[in-house]
């Protein structure tokens, strides 16, 4: 079912399926809440589904030039209490995990557990900062089409590009749909994200941090790095995946959510 709601100025859609204890679903950089739909399907038996369309991505609105990690959070925390939830999981894929991390430091209370899909704690490098500037250039003048089918085949393990080629069409289309207002929004909000490595170590909520082997844009060492987690945290690295587990091991994902989600205390 997809409902909306109105929030500091802004539309914001997002999807409701299945029953039971809630799971909300952040997807990640040119994707959108329908991203999430195989994964889904494989957990709505048994859990409640929240997949919002984060502001900027989707059909929801774009409220200016600088979306935040906190605004982002913000704006995921009137979508369950919209959706009549109190106390939820939240699954946060790459940028997902960045408005997670902000989540989690601003309203632990609402959280009994995290998953951290292909993300990391750290604030941008100067490395990775030069590029998003780069795709913002890009996509203000005009070439946002040039820009994004390459990041989504980089999103994919390379041994995964020909057997999944549908996949990967899908996700280019949905990538296709994001505006470049809101394409810009997101961009400038990771730029100046900071560094929430505390959350991490701190581990107030419980958290499952799932990683990809083949992953081009961070290896499963490289998020790792220099972060020391406490009992209540565990770590998964996909074997046979990129930057889109959820996608090229599905049913594994599936099962390492329902594993984590039925040992938490809700």
């Amino acid at each position: 079912m997809k409902r909306n709601i109105q929030f500091e100025g802004v539309r914001i859609y997002y999807t409701v399926r299945g029953k039971g204890r809630p799971i909300v679903l952040l997807h990640g950089y040119l994707e959108g809440g329908e991203v999430w739909d195989p994964l889904a399907e494989k957990l709505e038996e048994d859990y409640r589904i929240i997949s919002p369309d984060l502001p900027g991505h989707g059909e929801s609105g774009v409220k200016g030039e600088v979306h935040t990690m906190e605004f982002l959070a913000s704006a995921v925390r009137e979508v369950i209490r919209d959706a009549g939830e109190k106390r939820v999981v939240m699954v946060g894929h790459s940028l997902g995990g960045y408005v997670t991390l902000a989540f989690v430091e601003l309203y632990p209370e609402m959280l009994s557990g995290y998953v951290l899909f292909h993300s990391h704690p750290h604030a941008d490098t100067p490395e990775a900062i030069a590029r998003r500037k780069r795709e913002i250039a890009i996509v203000r003048a005009g070439k946002k089409n040039i820009m994004y089918p390459g990041n989504v085949s980089m999103m994919f393990a390379k041994e995964n590009l020909k057997s999944m080629h549908a996949q990967l069409e899908r996700s280019r289309q949905i990538a296709s749909r994001n505006s470049v207002e809101g394409i810009i929004a997101i961009l400038n909000g990771m730029i100046v994200r900071p560094s929430r490595q505390y959350i991490l170590e701190k581990g107030e909520v419980p958290l499952l941090w799932i990683l990809g082997r083949h992953d081009l844009y961070f290896s499963p060492g490289k998020a790792q790095y220099d972060i020391g987690l406490p009992l209540n945290a565990r770590v998964v690295i996909l074997e046979n995946s990129g930057h889109l587990g959820f996608i090229e091991e599905t049913e594994k994902s599936a099962l390492l959510l329902k594993d984590f989600a039925g040992r938490l205390t809700w």
